[in-house]
């Protein structure tokens, strides 16, 4: 199998929950069950994408390798769906977990905030390559790093011997040495995106330790408060007042898609790369993931790169 890491950058509010919850807001994002962190489930991604690549072209060529990337539709959902000659689709999704998460400054207006913990687990993704994602150090207090104090777009008091952050209602020192470890993440990460937004992160970019991290991820999304129209009275309906929550728009997520070959052999057999192009589509591919999308909610872009260490298998 041939694996390709992917990054999902939100340009606007991305809620993709879990339904109604028992908890303060109805509507909670879907987060990862052990670790508590939010992320884009696997098969979100790949439903819209489905959506999105499927062929205008009703020729049966165009078809048939449509669904031999992603699979063909069965009538009946199940056991009883099954058919001779089924096959499955060439192509995984991976979920898409949080890398950095956009957080209110004092200084700079806000920051892009990631963690040692967030940073390992990407490493993972990436295929660990040791000169373009090096590994960083955990801090062993609750404190903060950026790339470059000098340069740095969120740090308050550059010039002085005691620099910090201010983050929502945290306060935090800031270490006065420059960061390689981290500026090479930035850089890196940076070269994804267009020319134009790349400062983004190589000014934004703050690491934090993975306690304040973890309290920021559960406290920093984006809550709405909303309520349903009487469409008789065209005012407030009673009772119809409940609370969502969203990543906020510059929320970065990280993960990883996986292809074999085609298992179907018509119209054409694809190999695995071919069917990671035709999956991703060209640079910077805006999608529309989760819910609330008549709001203006999950305007996303997917951007990928070719990692040769991230390959595996065969």
């Amino acid at each position: 199998m041939e694996s390709r890491p992917y990054l999902l950058h939100a340009l606007s509010p991305l809620h993709v929950g879990t339904g109604q919850s028992v908890g303060v807001i109805d509507l909670p994002l879907a987060r990862l069950k052990a670790t508590g962190i939010p992320f884009v489930p696997g098969s979100s991604l790949k439903g819209v994408l489905r959506e999105l690549r499927r062929p205008r072209d009703k020729s049966s060529d165009a078809c048939g390798l449509h669904d031999a990337v992603f699979g063909p539709r069965r009538a009946k959902a199940g056991p009883a769906g099954d058919e001779p000659g089924d096959y499955a689709g060439a192509l995984v999704v991976g979920d898409a977990r949080l890398l950095a998460l956009p957080v209110r400054s004092f200084v700079g207006t806000f920051a892009l905030v990631t963690s040692p913990m967030l940073l390992a687990l990407a490493r993972r993704d990436l295929g660990g390559e040791e000169g373009a994602w090096p590994k960083v150090e955990p801090l062993t207090r609750r404190c903060a790093r950026v790339a470059s104090v000098k340069t740095s777009a969120v740090v308050y008091g550059a010039g002085t011997a005691e620099p910090r952050v201010y983050l929502e209602d945290l306060d935090l020192p800031v270490s006065p040495e420059d960061d390689a470890a981290l500026d090479a993440w930035a850089q890196g990460l940076a070269g994804m995106l267009p020319e134009a937004e790349r400062a983004l992160l190589t000014k934004r970019l703050v690491l934090v330790d993975d306690e304040t991290m973890s309290f920021l991820w559960e406290t920093a999304t984006q809550v709405d408060t909303r309520v349903s129209i009487d469409p008789d009275t065209g005012t407030a309906a009673k009772g119809q007042l409940w609370t969502e929550e969203s990543l906020p728009a510059e929320t970065l997520l990280v993960g990883v898609m996986g292809a074999t070959g085609t298992f179907n052999p018509a119209p054409r057999k694809l190999a695995a790369d071919a069917v990671l192009d035709a999956a991703f589509g060209g640079e910077g591919t805006v999608l529309q993931l989760g819910g609330k999308a008549t709001v203006g909610r999950g305007r996303c872009r997917l951007l990928t790169w070719r990692a040769p260490d991230a390959r595996g298998g065969r």
